[in-house]
């Protein structure tokens, strides 16, 4: 359907702004008009229709953004229509005109210092994330990308934790990401935060010499129609999850669909920080909740604060951005066991099926999945047994023969005969008494085989859980196995 104007969206170092032109436009008159409605003269204005021109370091950015330099090109001719966004860089400060002052102190209403206070609360741009770039593991982005595109058609919103690395330079590397219990609806993400999985979720972390680094989550269909890059709702979310991490490099990222230039859909993927100001703001309980008919592109603070050189208490939620950006790499790590609570459940077969399928590949490659150790920690000592599998797959060196023949079980693909095994058993009872039982070989192989023998076949795994999730078998010296049943 035509446009009588045509709206375009104009991000620059102060935030999203708008302006409209005729939709037959050409790139002259979009800077007339961002002259008249912006206060930048033409002559100081720099446009690009790439978002790195508001990240780029270089000394002579007029000459790395030529896209829009032509002042005759249609804009059509450069992909710009109807509520596309074009960045605008310029040198100096703006100020806007803000309304008449209201005479205060003596001559007017009496000042609280909270008034004070509030008078001299600045929402000032950030120039420079901490986090300088996001570089998210192919793998691991395409696995949630795939999943709300194909499964939930961006109908929902869906998040997760964003789990890797930062180095001295503040480049943030995305190894994994971790899908908490959440319902999503097509405007609200509730988490129903697991306190004792994430307690294995940061354990395996760590093991794997990575952190909690951001969050990620999904803009749905309908929102896409709004004239926003992040809602109230969606910011102080993330304002809560910056705040909750104590993390300066903290990342926020957002995958949403975008119309391309043929009428289709690709999905698209941008990351930012929160400004420091916004972080604190939130801390200090600024933001207001639940204002009826308030445009989700704003937020309310709880006084009034100042932005260029005007009083308000609504802030434009990009004030509170700063543009990260966006890398990807090939990490280590696979992401191809089933993802948790993604409403299926996930068990023992699926590990099963796992294995089966890498069997080609050395042993530790076939466990080097995020989602396949989280499953496998519920079976295993976290203090004590994790790390050590965890820092297997680190260092990408053999897995203990013992842990192996343990999840092997575990999965079903071998039922195990101890014939020459020496070791030392802790059971749950020795432990509670303070001191450690030594089995001889023959004890144990009398103990297995008594189980055994009152097992069928198919019972023998749900034994051997048993067994693993009660006692903890430490292998001291060769260990001969016969993979098959007794």
């Amino acid at each position: 359907m035509p446009f009588d104007k045509m709206l375009v969206r104009i991000r620059s170092r102060d935030g999203l702004e708008r302006v409209t032109v005729d939709p037959g436009a050409t790139v002259g008159k979009l800077q007339q008009a961002i002259e008249e409605n912006l206060q930048v003269p033409v002559s100081n204005q720099l446009l690009s229709t790439n978002q790195n021109l508001l990240l780029s370091k270089s000394p002579n950015l007029a000459a790395e953004f030529t896209d829009m330099k032509n002042p005759s090109a249609p804009l059509s001719s450069l992909g710009i229509s109807h509520g596309s966004v074009v960045f605008l860089s310029y040198n100096g400060e703006r100020v806007i005109a803000g309304p008449p002052v209201t005479p205060a102190g003596a001559f007017g209403k009496k000042m609280t210092m909270d008034d004070l206070i509030a008078r001299q609360t600045r929402i000032e741009r950030q120039e420079k994330p901490h986090c300088c770039s996001l570089s998210f593991d192919r793998d691991a982005a395409n696995a949630f990308q795939h999943y709300v595109h194909e499964s939930l058609a961006f109908s929902v919103k869906r998040g997760g934790f964003m789990y890797g690395t930062v180095n001295e330079e503040g480049e943030v590397m995305v190894e994994f990401i971790y899908e908490p219990p959440q319902h999503g609806s097509e405007e609200n993400l509730l988490l129903l935060r697991d306190a004792d999985e994430e307690k294995h979720v940061d354990g395996i972390a760590a093991g794997l010499g990575m952190r909690r680094v951001g969050f990620i989550f999904t803009q749905t269909v309908s929102q896409n129609k709004r004239d926003y890059t992040l809602s109230t709702v969606e910011i102080k979310q993330a304002a809560e999850l910056h705040a909750e991490s104590e993390f300066e490099s903290w990342a926020t990222a957002i995958v949403k669909l975008e119309v391309n230039d043929e009428g289709g859909a690709d999905v698209h993927f941008e990351a930012f920080q929160l400004s420091d100001q916004c972080v604190k703001l939130y801390k200090e309980g600024w933001f207001v909740d639940n204002v009826p008919d308030l445009d989700p592109k704003l937020s309310r603070m709880g006084k009034d604060v100042v932005i260029l050189g005007k009083d308000t208490r609504d802030v434009d939620n990009d004030f509170f951005l700063v543009l990260v950006k966006i890398l990807d790499h090939r990490g280590t790590l696979s992401t191809t066991f089933p993802i948790e609570n993604r409403g299926t459940r996930v068990s023992l077969q699926n590990v099963k099926a796992h294995l089966d399928r890498t069997k080609s590949l050395p042993f530790v490659k076939r466990i080097s999945d995020f989602h396949l150790l989280l499953m496998l920690s519920n079976y295993f000592d976290l203090n004590t047994d994790v790390p050590q599998l965890t820092e297997a797959v680190r260092l990408q060196t053999p897995v203990a023969d013992g842990y192996q023949l343990i999840i092997d079980s575990l999965a079903g693909s071998v039922f195990l005969k101890p014939v020459n095994l020496i070791c030392l058993v802790y059971s749950v009872d020795e432990i509670a008494e303070g001191h450690r039982g030594t089995c001889e070989p023959e004890q144990i192989s009398r103990r297995l085989r008594a189980c055994n023998d009152r097992l069928s076949a198919g019972s023998r795994l749900e034994w051997w859980l048993d067994v693993t999730m009660r006692c903890k078998v430490v292998v001291c010296q060769s260990v001969s196995w016969i993979h098959s049943g007794i």
